[in-house]
This record gives C-alpha cells, sequence and structure tokens, in this order.
C-alpha cells in the first residue's frame, strides 16, 4: 500500500486525495495523519522539510510535494489521465494549478501569521500582501473560471481545493465576489464525490 502522510485540513494532502479518487487509486493508499509540529513524528524523516503531503511508496521512497505525487499518481494511473501529453494542454494545466497553489500557499501563510506569532508579533503589511495575492488570483479566475464539465486536470483539482480552503479558513467570504467560481466549485463538487468526503467543517 501507498501511504499518504498528512492532515484533515490541508488543501495539498486534499488535491491528492480528490486527484486519487478521480483516477481510482484511492483503495490503493492509506491515510495517516502526520503532526508538522511535533519534531518526533516521522514526517522529518520521510520529508526532511517537514510538509505536507508526502506519499510513502511501497519501497520506502517518499515523495513530496503534491504536484510530484499528483504526477506519480497520474502515472501510476496508466498516464494523461490529469495531466494531459499534448504540449499547449499540458502546460495549461500546470500553470492552472501552480496559479491555484500559490493562492493556497498565500492563504496558510496568513493562518500561519496568526496562529504563530502573538498578536504584537504580527505584521498587518504582510498580511495585506498576501491577502492581496488572493484577491489577484480569485480576480483573473473569475473572469476566466476553469470548466468543470470537461476532462479535468490537475488544475481543475487545485483550483477547487483552494477555493474550498478559502471556505474552511476564511468563512467562505470569496464567495459574495466571485459568482463564477461558486458556479465553477459546485459543479466540481456535484462531478466528484471525493470533494465534498475530504471536506473538513470549520
Amino acid at each position: 500500500m501507498l501511504v499518504l502522510r498528512s492532515s484533515m485540513p490541508s488543501p495539498f494532502g486534499r488535491k491528492v486525495k480528490v486527484a486519487a479518487a478521480l483516477l481510482g487509486l484511492s483503495d490503493r493508499i492509506t491515510i495517516e495523519i502526520a503532526d508538522t509540529n511535533d519534531p518526533s513524528d516521522s514526517l522529518r524523516r520521510q520529508n526532511p522539510l517537514g510538509k505536507i503531503p508526502c506519499l510513502v511508496l511501497e519501497d520506502g521512497t517518499a515523495l513530496y510535494d503534491s504536484r510530484v505525487i499528483l504526477e506519480y499518481l497520474d502515472m501510476l494511473a496508466g498516464g494523461g489521465r490529469i495531466i494531459p501529453v499534448e504540449t499547449t494542454a499540458r502546460f495549461a494545466a500546470l500553470r492552472l494549478q501552480a496559479l491555484a497553489d500559490g493562492l493556497m500557499d498565500a492563504a496558510l501563510l496568513q493562518v500561519y501569521e496568526v496562529r504563530f506569532r502573538s498578536e504584537s508579533e504580527r505584521s498587518p503589511a504582510w498580511l495585506a500582501y498576501q491577502a492581496a495575492k488572493v484577491e489577484r488570483v480569485l480576480a483573473v479566475l473569475e473572469e476566466a473560471p476553469p470548466a468543470a464539465d470537461g476532462v479535468l486536470t490537475v488544475g481543475e483539482i487545485a483550483v477547487a481545493c483552494a477555493l474550498g480552503y478559502l471556505d474552511l479558513r476564511f468563512e467562505g467570504r470569496w464567495r459574495a465576489a466571485h459568482p463564477k467560481l461558486v458556479a465553477y466549485l459546485d459543479a466540481f463538487a456535484a462531478r466528484n464525490p471525493a470533494f465534498e468526503a475530504t471536506r473538513v467543517k470549520p
């Protein structure tokens, strides 16, 4: 069995779980909760960065980060399933994934600033800087939302998980100004039961 080290709220871990389900690989993966803050957790031996998600293969090799894991799962499922082979489609999917991953990174940095710093140590300028990244990405995606009714790629999966993380950690405030993205997420969720199954309630 493959072992996925992750945590329930992680949007990057959710990407892997949703992709695995889409590829029909969920039954080949055991999920083990990892504590990134615990020095004794084996995660730091599996991934020296101490970050999740981390996929441990049958031979003990560990793969990270989520982009590498998704590429491995796509290959395991025969290739070309969620990462297109044709050049134009491939780089469109990878670019969309990079955009959504960047949104998740910026959102996580805002959460960490509040979680790990006392109020007197927090930087309003830093929080605003990260929030602006999120807003710019949302604006771009709202102008040209991904299609949820065609072949789903790493890009569409990443966008859905990024929006889901904003629902979880930022009370879904993004929704009011982005009706096209709301429609996209609803369509994605309706088509992919694993998305709802991996949802964490605030």
